[in-house]
């Protein structure tokens, strides 16, 4: 009788203080107040972050360990290959080109990562976490530092990234603010671009973005505060440039969606200290005064352009023609690329719907498959959803190591779901086409050195996120 009362006792102690706590004698680390990850929903993983920077990166750490090891995995293997700097020299300038520009606050956060990982028993440390949150910077780095370093590799892989578009006024069906991406990426990195993270600081505003487990910004940029300001960007495409005295681009991405009140505070937070990595051309809205914005980022040449009515596209395709012929090595006249045969896609979508575009048509938007070259319905690097794995090799800018990419997730949201701090979401590709790696693989055999990483990428629907 007194073996069944103490089991029983056990029992009740178990689902009132979680078994988690009953292995060991110890309490939970506080440092996780108010912090915890759902399981996933249809490919989706929400991960709230609350309190000061160093608990927040450590709730990030913790919460994500084994995601944030898969990722520097994958990026340790993906980043030298594309680039010919092994992961050695990307922490060593993680610590003495991107640290000495990030400020206290964010230095805390990327420190509480690593202090993360290390309770989990990871074995990265904060020059990891570092070269894991500049990875999309590096190949504007590596670019500048081979030019200047005669006899290395001289491998350069900077390429375009996503198709997005921002409207309002007369071109949606309310009047309001309509915005949507998709991710284009190498589907190694992409297969684990399924994080929804909801960040309320201790300063600033709350913030809501897509991303990758253990970064402190978005990566791929689409997020909303609860100032009223949504965001996104697509690359300029082969751009060219980067002040190793600027302040690295991850941290200025994430202090705008933090800090972030109105278009002109966000255009404002990169320009400061603009150090050309990763340049793009960010589409940014208010829906407290309907008004959207196009700040497209240089180097040498940065453009502001707002509007209370219209739209603004992204396709990686230069827009300032001073910076085109200065900062990057595109051929505009060239239709058969990638860049320009979605810039014409876009601009023909905006012009058929203008007056209709809701959330419902943002999502059908990101899944299209019309080829602006041919007027034909084939899925490649020239559809707003990208397939580059389907296009013909050597067709366009997408080059190896580049076969095995496109659009990998896709985000869409208007003013009535940002108010609530929420959007939609769908991993993998928007128009229901799933990617089997091992199919790809058997296939195409020279990208055999991507096998211990590469995963299948199944499209899942479109998902309301966040907003609680």
């Amino acid at each position: 009788m007194r073996r069944t009362a103490a089991i029983f006792l056990v029992l009740v102690l178990g689902c009132a203080l979680g078994l988690s706590q009953l292995v060991g004698s110890q309490s939970p680390d506080i440092r996780l107040k108010g912090a915890f990850r759902r399981a996933p929903v249809n490919g989706w993983t929400y991960v709230r972050l609350e309190g000061t920077p160093a608990e927040v990166g450590f709730q990030n750490g913790y919460l994500l360990a084994a995601e944030i090891q898969d990722l520097e995995r994958v990026f340790s293997i993906e980043i030298p290959h594309d680039t010919g700097h092994d992961w050695a020299f990307f922490r060593n300038a993680a610590e003495h080109v991107l640290w000495p520009h990030i400020e206290t606050e964010y230095r805390e956060e990327l420190q509480g990562i690593a202090d993360g990982l290390q309770a989990k028993h990871v074995n990265l440390d904060l020059w990891d976490v570092v070269a894991v949150n500049a990875a999309l910077e590096w190949s504007y780095y590596t670019e500048q530092y081979d030019k200047t370093h005669p006899g290395g590799p001289a491998k350069h892989s900077t390429a375009e990234h996503c198709s997005a578009f921002i409207a309002t006024g007369s071109y949606t069906t309310d009047g309001k603010i309509v915005i949507a991406h998709n991710n284009w990426s190498s589907y190694l990195d992409g297969a684990r671009w399924t994080m929804v993270f909801d960040v309320r600081p201790a300063k600033g505003h709350r913030f809501v973005m897509d991303g990758l487990p253990g970064v402190i910004h978005s990566a791929d940029d689409f997020g909303l505060n609860d100032a009223g300001i949504v965001i996104t960007e697509t690359t300029i495409t082969q751009f060219s440039g980067f002040d190793v005295n600027g302040v690295p681009e991850f941290v200025r991405a994430r202090k705008a969606m933090q800090y972030g009140a109105s278009i002109e505070d966000v255009a404002a937070i990169f320009k400061d200290g603009n150090n050309g990595g990763y340049a793009n051309d960010w589409l940014i809205g208010d829906i407290k005064t309907n008004e959207i914005a196009s700040l497209e980022l240089g180097l040498k040449h940065v453009t502001l352009e707002k509007k209370t009515d219209g739209y603004f596209v992204g396709s990686n395709f230069p827009i300032d023609p001073q910076l085109s012929v200065e900062e990057t090595n595109y051929d505009l006249k060239n239709m058969g690329l990638s860049a320009n045969a979605r810039h014409k896609r876009w601009e023909q979508l905006m012009a058929e719907h203008k007056g209709h575009i809701d959330l419902k048509m943002a999502q059908a938007f990101l899944g299209d498959h019309v080829d602006s070259l041919t007027g034909k319905t084939e899925p490649s690097e020239r559809t707003l959803c990208g397939h580059i794995d389907r296009s013909p090799r050597g067709s366009g800018t997408w080059q190896p190591p580049y076969g095995i990419a496109g659009a990998v997730q896709n985000k869409a949201t208007d003013a009535t779901l940002a108010a609530r701090m929420t959007f939609t979401g769908a991993v993998g590709h928007a128009c229901g086409m799933n990617f089997d790696a091992a199919a790809h693989l058997k296939a195409h055999p020279e990208y055999g050195w991507e096998s211990s990483v590469l995963k299948d990428l199944p499209a899942h629907p479109w998902t309301e996120l966040a907003g609680n």
